[in-house]
């Protein structure tokens, strides 16, 4: 293996200049989503769309959910993101409709491409799909795709897909049918 590059690492430009300037704007209107009560739903979905997120109806996003970069996020109607859960949107997230993000789940849509000694961003989109859960502290790695009605067990590993209709636990996950 190739040794890492990091001053390589460093001098990259890893977001244009646009980019960095939203990510900066986020940073400051941030604590107006923190700090807000748990039953302003409402406003915490207006603060998201605001920075170009896509999100349906009636949507519950608690207030100390981490979100990254929220114009890469859609979420369908009726979704739930719990407490603590952190949406690292480097890359697109899709969460599909009554899907379910329970507390303390962590949604990876971003990594380094690590045969590459200058170890790159790389952005690949995540898809958590209609009436999925996504259970306690799991962790939904980059580039994988949660199917429809499939659940992610509490504190579970998913670096890659997990079908609809199943049930995945554990790292290294273990995947079996739903009952």
């Amino acid at each position: 293996m190739t040794p890492v590059d990091v001053n390589a690492n460093r001098r990259a430009q890893k977001y244009a200049r646009p980019t960095q300037i939203r990510r900066v704007l986020w940073a400051v209107v941030w604590p107006l989503f923190r700090l807000s009560p748990r039953i302003f739903w409402p406003w915490r979905v207006l603060l998201l769309r605001g920075f170009g997120a896509r999100i349906g109806r009636n949507v519950h996003i608690y207030p100390n959910v981490r979100i990254t970069m929220p114009w890469h996020l859609h979420i369908g109607d009726q979704a739930a993101i719990g407490d603590r859960a952190n949406l690292y949107a480097l890359g697109e997230i899709h969460i599909g409709a009554r899907a379910t993000i329970s507390q303390g789940a962590h949604l990876c849509a971003g990594s380094h491409d690590w045969r590459d000694p200058a170890r790159p961003l790389i952005t690949p989109a995540i898809w958590i799909d209609q009436d999925a859960w996504v259970c306690a502290d799991a962790f939904v790695g980059p580039a994988v795709r949660i199917g429809a009605r499939a659940i992610l067990g509490a504190r579970a590993v998913a670096m890659r897909d997990l079908p609809a209709d199943h049930i995945g636990v554990g790292n290294p996950l273990e995947i079996r049918p739903a009952p």
